[in-house]
C-alpha cells in the first residue's frame, strides 16, 4: 500500500497551500472520495502498456472476481475454482509491458524486435470456467515475497517463463542480475523487497552428459542418472521458498539410461542388446527424482510446483523440416486437443505429483506440492510462438528451424504467471 500510494502521489509532490483549502467546493469532495475508493483496490492496480510507446496508464482491477467460482481443488488446492480449465477471451488492455519495457527478453523469445507482423497474439487472456484469474499483479506479488526466494529448475521453457516473471516485475522494480558456473543460471535480486529469483538449467532434471554431439537423431547422445537429481539445482534447492520445475522437450532426444550407477536401457540409441525403455520411462523417473528432492528438502515448509508438458504446435510437417505455426488467433475450445506423447507426458507428470506429494505427508514433511496444469490452456495459443521471428544462435550439429515450442515475450506465456501468483497467494 505504501509504495502505491507513493506512485500515485508522484504527480503531485507539493500540497495545496493552506489557504487554498478554503476554496475547496464539491469538486473536491469527489476527487477526494474517488482517491478513497482508488485505496481499496490498490492492491490491484497495475500499469499497461497497450503499445510500444513507453506511456505508462494507472488503471484499477476488481480485487474479487464478480463471476461465481466453483468449488474445486486448484493445483492440489482445495477451494476455488479451477484455474486450469476455460477458454482464451480479448484483452484489449495488453501487453503489459514491452521489449522496450524490458530488457531481459531473451533472443528466443523477442518476436516483437525480429518482426512479428501480427501482434494480435498479445491480446487474449485466459479465463477460466466459472471465475475469474486476476491479471499479474506486480506489486502483489513482491510485498507477498519480502524476504523470500523462488527458483525456476528446468529447460528453456523454464527461462521463458523466468523471463515473462521478469518483465512482469519490471513495472515495479529492476533487479540486480549475477551469473554463476555459466550463463545459463543466473540470479536476479530485488534488494527493496529482499527477494531473490534463480534460474537454473537443469534440461533434464537429473545428472547427464554428452555422449555423442550427432547420433541416430542428430540432436546428439546423452547418458541419463534417472536417480541423481542434477547438483547444479540439488545442492541448492534447501534454499528456497518456492521451486518451479518443468521438463520435457529434452527428453526426445537420444540416451542412454542409468539407475544405481547400471545402464538399464535406452531411448532411441539403436544399439544391439540395450532394451529402449522409451523417452515416458525417461521422464517419469527423472521427474520422480526431482519432486522426492525436493518433497524432503530445507526445514520441510516449502513449496514445489511442478508445470504440465508444454505442448509443440507444428503444421506443415515436422519440426526440423517445414513445419511452422502461422495461425494469427487462438484455437476456440474443443478445437485442438492434447495427444500422443503430450498426453502420457501429462498424465505421468500428474502421477508422479500425486506420489511426491503422498510421500512428503508420510514422512511429517510439511512441503506443499502442487501441480501447475498449463497444457490445456497452452495447446489453444498455437498463434503465440517465435515461428521464424526470434533470433537464435545454432549450436553445433543444430540447425536453424522454425520455432513452434518457445513462447514470444509478451504473449501467452504471461497467463503462467498469473497462475503461479493465484496458486502461492
Amino acid at each position: 500500500m505504501r509504495s502505491l500510494l507513493h506512485t500515485t502521489d508522484a504527480n503531485n509532490p507539493h500540497p495545496p497551500a493552506a489557504g487554498s483549502r478554503k476554496h475547496c467546493s464539491s469538486r473536491c469532495f469527489v476527487v477526494s472520495l474517488l482517491l478513497v475508493l482508488a485505496a481499496l483496490v490498490a492492491s490491484d492496480v497495475y500499469l499497461s502498456f497497450p503499445n510500444r510507446r513507453n506511456l505508462l496508464r494507472l488503471f484499477p482491477q476488481p480485487l474479487l472476481s464478480r463471476r461465481p467460482s466453483k468449488q474445486r481443488g486448484v493445483g492440489g488446492e482445495g477451494g476455488g475454482c479451477d484455474i486450469f480449465r476455460g477458454e482464451w477471451v480479448p484483452d484489449p488492455d495488453a501487453p503489459y509491458y514491452t521489449n522496450d519495457t524490458c530488457k531481459v527478453i531473451h533472443e528466443h523469445y523477442d518476436c516483437m524486435r525480429y518482426g512479428k507482423p501480427d501482434l494480435g497474439f498479445v491480446n487474449w487472456r485466459w479465463r477460466p470456467d466459472g471465475c475469474d484469474l486476476p491479471r499479474f499483479n506486480p506489486w502483489r506479488f513482491l510485498h507477498m515475497m519480502r524476504g523470500k526466494s523462488l527458483a525456476f529448475v528446468g529447460d528453456s521453457l523454464g527461462r521463458n517463463q523466468k523471463d515473462s516473471l521478469i518483465c512482469l516485475l519490471t513495472r515495479v522494480a529492476e533487479p540486480t542480475t549475477t551469473t554463476w558456473l555459466s550463463s545459463k543460471h543466473t540470479v536476479y535480486y530485488y534488494g527493496d523487497y529482499n527477494f531473490t529469483v534463480s534460474h537454473f538449467w537443469a534440461p533434464y532434471l537429473v545428472r547427464h552428459e554428452q555422449i555423442d554431439e550427432d547420433g541416430p537423431a542428430h540432436t546428439g547422445v546423452w547418458n541419463l542418472y534417472l536417480d541423481e537429481p542434477d547438483d547444479v539445482w540439488a545442492a541448492h534447492v534447501a534454499e528456497f521458498d518456492y521451486v518451479v520445475v518443468s521438463a520435457s522437450s529434452w527428453f526426445y532426444r537420444p540416451s542412454m539410461l542409468y539407475e544405481a550407477g547400471r545402464l538399464v536401457g535406452c531411448h532411441y540409441c539403436k544399439l544391439p542388446n540395450v532394451t529402449d525403455l522409451t523417452l515416458r520411462y525417461a521422464l517419469r523417473m527423472a521427474t520422480r527424482a526431482a519432486l522426492r528432492a525436493l518433497s524432503g528438502a530445507g526445514d520441510g515448509r516449502g513449496t514445489a510446483l511442478l508445470r504440465t508438458v508444454d505442448p509443440s504446435q507444428y503444421e506443415g510437417g515436422e519440426w526440423n523440416g517445414d513445419g511452422n505455426c502461422v495461425r494469427t488467433a487462438p484455437y476456440r475450445r474443443g478445437q485442438k486437443r492434447v495427444e500422443g506423447f503430450e498426453s502420457d507426458f501429462r498424465a505421468l507428470q500428474a502421477e508422479e505429483l500425486a506420489s511426491a506429494a503422498k510421500a512428503a505427508t508420510d514422512s511429517g514433511s510439511k512441503v506443499r506440492m502442487l501441480l501447475m496444469d498449463t497444457t490445456e490452456a497452452m495447446i489453444l495459443r498455437a498463434d503465440a510462438h517465435p515461428s521464424k521471428y526470434r533470433g537464435w544462435t545454432p549450436e553445433k550439429h543444430f540447425t536453424l528451424h522454425n520455432d513452434c515450442v518457445h513462447w514470444c515475450l509478451p504473449g501467452a506465456i504471461d497467463t503462467w504467471n498469473d497462475m503461479l501468483l493465484h496458486m502461492l497467494k
